[in-house]
C-alpha cells in the first residue's frame, strides 16, 4: 500500500548515505516483520472484494441481459436499436464518471484521517504515492443505492404491447392443442415440442428443466450467434486489459500521476466509446440496416479500430537509465559504476525512495545510492520539495530532487490518448448492431436465453482471464522488482519499450480476432442469401407462402 506516514522520517534517514559504522542496524521486511495475523488480513479484504463483485453482478442482471431482450421485446421494431444504443450508452457513462471520480479521489493521500500537522512531503508523481481508492467505493454505493430505489415501484407485472400478446396467445393454442390431443402423427411431434420450447418463460419448473437442454442446443448450434458472441469475446477482452491496466501503462509510458491517468481515461477514452455506441444505434435505425449491412458495419468499425491501433507501437520512449538496475542499449554507464561512489554506503537494500539527476537522466533506488549524504527541505505555498545535497555520485554533488525521472515523451501522452479513443469509438459502433445480430438471428422466443448465454460467455471468456492474462504479459517486462517477506511484491521497474510492445500487441490480437469473426459473419451471411435467391428462382410460387401463412408478421420483422 506505500510507507506509512509515522515511518517517512525514518525512511528519509535510513536511505541516506552513512558510513559502514554509523548506519543503522538493518531489519529488512523480508524477516521477522512478516506475520500470519497480515497475510489474513489480507485475504479477508480479499474475500469481502469477492463478495462485492458477486452482489453487483446479481444487481445487475435484471439491466443487463434481461432488459435487452426486454427492450426488444416491447419497443417497435424500428425503435429498438436505438433504445438498445441508448441503454448501452447510459452504461458507459458508469465506468466514465467513475474514473472521473478515482482520478479526483487520488489526489488525496490514502490516509486522510492521519494526516500531521507539516503535512507530507510525498508528491502524487512520487511512485511511493497512494491515493484514498477506498473513498470512491462508498460514494459510488450511495449512488447505486439511491439509483436502485425506483425499481421498488415498477408494477409486478409489465405491461406488453399488441403483438407480443397476439404472439403469446398463438403459441399457447399451439401447445394447448398438442396436449389435448391423444394421439398423434409422427410428422406433428416436432411442432408441438417447438411449442413447448416457445413459452419457455411461461412454464412450471420441471417443465422448463425439460425444454431447456434443447433450447440450449439449439442456440449454440447457430453459426451467427457463435460468431458474433467469439466477435464480443475479443472486443469484450481488449476492454478488460485496457479499462485495467491502461492508467498504470500511461504512468510508466509518459510518466503522468495516476489521477491524471485516470483523468484522460475517463475524459476521452470513455466518452468516445458512449458516442460509438449512439452512433452505431443511429445508424442501424436511420439506415434500416438488415443483418448484412450490419455485418458490413460491424467489419468496418473492426478494421478501422484496428488501423488506429498501429501507431500506438512507435509511440512512446525506451526506459532511461537507472543506476544498478537498468541501462538502456548504447547508453553509457554512469559514474555510480566507473568510480564505485557509494562503497563507503551502507545502503539499505529494501528501501525504495528514487531520486534523479536530471542532467544526465539517471536515477538512483534511494539517496544513499547516488552518495547523498544531506537533505534539504525546501517550502513552497501549496506543497514541499524534497532535495538530496554532497552526492558523490552525481557530477558537481547535486542537488538532486526526490521522485523518479519524467519521461522524454511526456507529450505524446494526448496524441496516444486520441488515437486510444478514436479505436474505442470505432469499436463502439459495432456494439448495437452485433447485438441486433444476435436477437434478429436467433428465435425469437429464445432471446432471452440467448442474450443470457452470451453475457455468461463473455464474462468467463472474457472478464476473467482477459485481466489476468494482460497482467501476466506486463510482468514479463519487469526489470526491477520490490520483495516482500520473501515473494515478489510489486514491480519498480518496466521496461518501457517491452511493455509498450506487448500491451498494444494484445490490444492488436484481439481486435484482429473480432475482424476475422465479423468477416466470416458476412461470408455467411451472404452465402444464405445466394441459397434464398437461388430457392425463390426455382419455386417462385413458394415465395409468397411465409406471409399468408402468417399475416400477422409486419414486414419490418425482416430488417434489424
Amino acid at each position: 500500500m506505500g510507507p506509512r506516514i509515522g515511518d517517512m522520517p525514518q525512511d528519509f534517514e535510513a536511505s541516506l548515505c552513512l558510513t559502514t559504522a554509523s548506519a543503522p542496524a538493518l531489519t529488512p521486511s523480508n524477516g521477522s516483520s512478516c506475520s500470519s495475523s497480515t497475510e489474513a488480513q489480507h485475504l479477508t479484504a480479499v474475500g469481502i472484494m469477492f463478495l462485492a463483485q458477486t452482489l453487483l453482478g446479481v444487481g445487475g442482471v435484471p439491466i443487463q441481459p434481461f432488459g435487452i431482450s426486454y427492450i426488444d421485446d416491447f419497443a417497435h421494431d424500428n425503435n429498438s436499436p436505438l433504445y438498445l444504443g441508448f441503454l448501452f450508452a447510459v452504461t458507459m457513462m458508469g465506468p466514465g464518471m467513475a474514473y472521473g471520480l478515482g482520478g479526483l479521489m487520488l489526489r488525496l493521500y490514502v490516509d486522510i484521517d492521519r494526516m500531521p500537522e507539516g503535512g507530507i512531503n510525498l508528491t502524487s508523481k512520487d511512485p511511493r504515492w497512494v491515493g484514498a481508492w477506498w473513498l470512491g467505493f462508498l460514494i459510488s454505493a450511495v449512488a447505486v443505492a439511491l439509483a436502485a430505489t425506483p425499481y421498488f415501484f415498477f408494477p409486478r407485472e409489465m405491461a406488453k404491447e399488441k403483438d407480443e400478446l397476439h404472439f403469446r396467445r398463438r403459441v399457447l393454442a399451439i401447445v394447448s392443442k398438442g396436449e389435448d390431443s391423444a394421439e398423434q402423427s409422427p410428422e406433428e411431434s416436432p411442432k408441438k415440442q417447438d411449442g413447448l420450447a416457445q413459452i419457455a418463460p411461461d412454464l412450471t419448473m420441471v417443465q422448463f428443466i425439460k425444454v431447456f437442454p434443447r433450447v440450449l442446443l439449439r442456440t449454440l448450434r447457430h453459426p451467427i450467434f457463435l460468431l458474433v458472441v467469439l466477435s464480443q469475446v475479443c472486443v469484450s477482452s481488449m476492454v478488460a486489459g485496457m479499462a485495467t491496466f491502461l492508467p498504470k501503462f500511461l504512468e510508466r509510458q509518459f510518466s503522468v500521476t495516476a489521477s491524471y491517468a485516470n483523468m484522460l481515461l475517463g475524459c476521452l477514452s470513455i466518452p468516445s466509446a458512449i458516442l460509438g455506441i449512439v452512433v452505431g444505434g443511429v445508424l442501424v435505425k436511420r439506415l434500416h440496416l438488415g443483418p448484412m449491412r450490419c455485418s458490413v458495419l460491424c467489419l468496418l468499425g473492426a478494421l478501422f479500430c484496428l488501423l488506429f491501433t498501429l501507431p500506438l507501437f512507435f509511440m512512446g520512449c525506451p526506459t532511461h537509465q537507472i543506476a544498478g538496475v537498468f541501462h538502456p542499449p548504447g547508453s553509457q554507464p554512469g559514474p555510480e559504476i566507473s568510480a564505485g561512489c557509494t562503497e563507503p554506503c551502507a545502503c539499505p537494500p529494501d528501501v525504495f525512495n528514487p531520486v534523479c539527476d536530471p542532467s544526465a537522466r539517471v536515477e538512483y533506488l534511494t539517496p544513499c545510492h547516488a552518495g547523498c549524504t544531506h537533505r534539504v527541505v525546501q517550502e513552497a505555498l501549496d506543497r514541499s520539495q524534497v532535495f538530496y545535497t554532497n552526492c558523490s555520485c552525481v557530477v558537481g554533488g547535486g542537488p538532486v530532487p526526490a521522485g523518479s525521472c519524467d519521461s522524454a515523451c511526456s507529450h505524446l501522452v494526448l496524441p496516444f490518448m486520441l488515437l486510444v479513443s478514436l479505436g474505442a469509438a470505432m469499436a463502439s459502433v459495432t456494439h448495437t448492431p452485433s447485438f441486433m445480430l444476435i436477437l434478429r438471428g436467433v428465435k425469437k422466443e429464445d432471446k432471452t436465453l440467448a442474450v443470457g448465454i452470451q453475457f455468461m460467455l463473455l464474462r468467463v471468456l472474457a472478464w476473467m482471464p482477459s485481466p489476468v492474462i494482460h497482467g501476466s504479459a506486463i510482468d514479463t517486462t519487469c526489470v526491477h522488482w520490490a520483495w516482500s517477506c520473501g515473494r515478489r511484491a510489486v514491480c519498480r521497474y518496466y521496461d518501457n519499450d517491452l511493455l509498450r510492445t506487448r500491451f498494444v500487441g494484445l490490444q492488436f490480437f484481439f481486435k484482429t480476432g473480432s475482424l476475422a469473426c465479423f468477416a466470416l459473419i458476412m461470408a455467411i451471411l451472404r452465402q444464405q442469401g445466394k441459397e434464398e435467391g437461388t430457392k425463390a428462382v426455382t419455386r417462385p410460387g413458394l415465395q409468397q407462402q411465409p406471409l399468408m401463412s402468417r399475416p400477422e408478421k409486419k414486414p419490418e420483422e425482416s430488417r434489424v
